[in-house]
């Protein structure tokens, strides 16, 4: 075993089906499916939960023994530490193609690397193709698993041989949780060497062409007793920018990937003035209720005396005035300077989120503190509030008890939602308001 939890590498040539074993095995959507070879470029990872066990799968990019262009090699490294890594390898192979030269290169290749895969031929969905898939026989490996991953056909004989591959000492049980971290950003202002810092290996593609990561990248790290699962995303642009299907699937995975995080590194860059497309994607972290931090990346190459420092910060408040509350964190992947307060920052970032007040004392504060600012000024008349309670944690959600039916306004919303801040530890996290008037019901954020 190569560490605590099982894990199975998929590894074939381009266009086999692999991302698509990956979506049915670990029962999500995670990986880009599409018929365009190529669309997984780094390693994916997600974890498979069968009759109670569970197992880490890495899905891994179509690979081309001996093609050493820029990108295509470094999908090959990849691929080869997705190998290192794994207790079990699946070699896909595509039944329509028939056994394929490449197919006997990489099972050459995984051969000399001391691997014995289990040989998954996928994509059979007849008999006849079921008889077809016995050609596959002649790369002489002692497994063959024929399956249609994109019908759900036959893989039960397969997960059930990766069951057998447990070894005793391994009980399969579910880990404890884990703190999900999201890496989001316009293209190309260091997401993947950030995480590439932050995890200390080359876990992600870097390359200086905008757009190389095209797969939500999941990385595992470990800090004393918290583990922390980092998706690296694809840069997010402008809709009419994106022209590729593949860079479109891109980004709506991108912001998928947001609704199952509980914080957000949303990267800017220290060279560059925040623009239209950060403040867009700010609101994209805050609609999906994640926690925010703004990680200023290449801080290396500003000056670092403190007026500056301040006058930077002054203009990123200034251009981002809807995040007033996520905490700016200076950082640079190149370097490694102040990538170590990330994880001081997510922690509070998950400890404000979960925090829960109490309807009496919620409401002793928002009458004492609140309440008298929603009074028509000079009126006399009763306050519009009559009382509030919290309705959820991650993100805190609260209902507001209103007289009237006139909505909160933004300046009003604003004003709540700061003094609730004033008072509560909601570090880094977005706060949802919801307004009930009588019979009415509105979600102000």
């Amino acid at each position: 075993m190569k560490g605590s939890r099982f894990r199975v590498a998929i590894v074939g040539r381009p266009n086999v089906g692999k991302s698509t074993l990956f979506n049915r095995l670990t029962r999500t959507r995670r990986a880009l499916v599409e018929r365009q070879p190529g669309m997984t470029r780094d390693r994916i990872c997600g974890m498979a939960e069968w009759d109670g066990r569970s197992f880490e799968i890495m899905d891994t990019g179509g690979i081309t023994p001996g093609d050493r262009e820029h990108i295509p090699g470094q999908v090959l490294r990849q691929v080869e530490i997705a190998i290192r890594e794994a207790d079990l390898i699946l070699l896909v192979v595509d039944v329509r193609d028939g056994l394929h030269p490449l197919d006997q290169s990489l099972c050459s290749m995984l051969r000399a690397r001391g691997s014995e895969p289990l040989l998954v031929v996928n994509k059979v969905e007849t008999l006849r193709m079921e008889t077809e898939a016995l050609q596959f026989h002649a790369l002489g490996l002692r497994h063959l698993f024929p399956v249609s991953a994109e019908h759900n056909l036959q893989l039960t004989p397969l997960i059930e041989e990766i069951l057998s591959r447990f070894p005793e000492a391994v009980s399969g049980a579910p880990e404890a949780e884990e703190i999900r971290v999201a890496i989001v950003g316009r293209p190309n202002v260091g997401k993947s060497s950030l995480l590439n810092r932050i995890v200390g290996e080359e876990r992600s593609i870097v390359t200086s062409i905008p757009g190389t990561t095209r797969d939500a990248v999941d990385t595992l790290v470990q800090v004393a007793d918290q583990r922390y699962r980092f998706v690296d995303t694809a840069g997010i642009r402008r809709k009419s920018k994106t022209v590729e299907i593949a860079e479109k699937l891109s980004v709506i995975m991108a912001r998928k990937n947001l609704e199952r995080a509980d914080v957000a590194l949303l990267v800017l860059d220290a060279s560059e003035p925040p623009g239209t497309l950060d403040t867009i994607i700010g609101r994209y972290v805050q609609e999906a209720g994640v926690s925010i931090l703004i990680t200023v990346n290449k801080s290396d190459l500003m000056p670092s005396d403190s007026e500056t420092r301040a006058a930077m910060t002054a203009a990123y408040r200034d251009r981002m005035r809807a995040l007033v509350f996520a905490p700016l964190v200076y950082v640079s992947a190149k370097t490694g300077r102040g990538v170590s307060k990330i994880f001081a920052q997510v922690d509070r970032a998950c400890e404000g989120r979960m925090i829960r007040v109490g309807t009496s004392e919620l409401n002793v504060y928002l009458e004492r503190h609140v309440a008298p600012a929603l009074a028509p000024e000079g009126s006399g008349r009763k306050s519009r509030l009559k009382y509030a309670c919290q309705v959820a944690t991650a993100p805190p959600t609260f209902v507001f008890f209103t007289r009237g039916s006139k909505k909160l306004d933004l300046p009003t919303r604003r004003h709540l939602a700061r003094r609730l801040r004033e008072q509560y530890e909601f570090h880094a996290t977005p706060i949802r308001i919801l307004q009930r008037s009588g019979k009415r019901r509105q979600e102000l954020s």
